[in-house]
């Protein structure tokens, strides 16, 4: 059996790493590159960094960050935030990442899915989903959630899947922020209808909320920041306390 992930995700404008509720409100949470060496140390499976300006502002994910972790890194990490072409995703490859995340680029143009897993292969490919419901429907979200569209969540994800992306990186927007837990409905819907491992956003809490998304929500991996970044919840802790209820993990 795969073991489940936990990956920290951070949250970098203007060269930090922050955060927000519900996408807003951000507040200062450090420095990327000490959070990601203590995260590696603490015993993450993952890293994600996500530039939440780079899109908004049409700035290119800076290089020169990810050449940076990759010297200091000895596990798999992942970049996303204005990520539009394939020079863009070999830039950050060649500077050290393992992975690149898309997001409103991959629904403006979906071929640029195809385009990069046939140039590198789609392991390395991840695309993120933020969704919120509107009117009882999960509608897809561009630009870090300001720019919404008539995308359904569950079409588009079996789209990404069927172009040949690796992962899907779902974030729920009504749960982002709200340590309230994680959208596990919507989870386990995704997880029933695709093949490729579902990354978990938005919500985490309590070490309970990341029992309940391995095992209602059927995610591959959890993502959160906040609860990680203010150690509320220690890594090491949580993998424990996972691992004690029959929830495969890397301790």
């Amino acid at each position: 059996m795969l073991t489940k992930r936990i990956i920290p995700c951070l949250d970098i404008k203007d060269g930090r790493t922050v955060k927000g509720v519900n996408f807003v409100d951000l507040r200062d949470a450090g420095d990327p590159i000490e959070l990601a060496q203590r995260y590696a140390k603490e015993g993450a499976d993952e890293l994600v960094f996500l530039d939440i300006s780079a899109t908004e502002q049409k700035r290119k994910t800076l290089a020169n960050l990810v050449y940076s972790v990759a010297a200091k890194l000895d596990i798999p990490f992942t970049v996303g935030g204005g990520i539009s072409s394939v020079e863009d995703v070999d830039i950050l490859l060649k500077n050290g990442a393992d992975k690149v995340s898309i997001n409103s680029s991959a629904v403006k143009n979906p071929n640029l899915i195809n385009e990069l897993v046939a140039k590198f292969g789609s392991q390395c490919i991840v695309v993120a989903i933020d969704a919120k419901q509107i009117d009882g429907n999960w509608k897809v979200h561009l630009v870090g959630g300001k720019v919404p569209t008539e995308l359904d969540l569950f079409e588009w994800a079996k789209e990404v899947e069927e172009r040949g992306a690796g992962e899907i990186l779902f974030t729920s927007m009504d749960n982002d922020g709200t340590k309230n837990g994680f959208a596990n409905k919507a989870l386990a819907r995704l997880s029933a209808t695709l093949n490729i491992p579902i990354i978990a956003s938005g919500g985490a809490g309590k070490t309970e909320h990341f029992i309940d998304t391995f095992i209602k929500g059927k995610a591959d991996a959890a993502l959160a920041a906040s609860v990680f970044h203010f150690k509320e919840i220690e890594i090491k802790d949580l993998k424990e306390e996972l691992k004690s209820e029959g929830i495969p993990v890397r301790l």
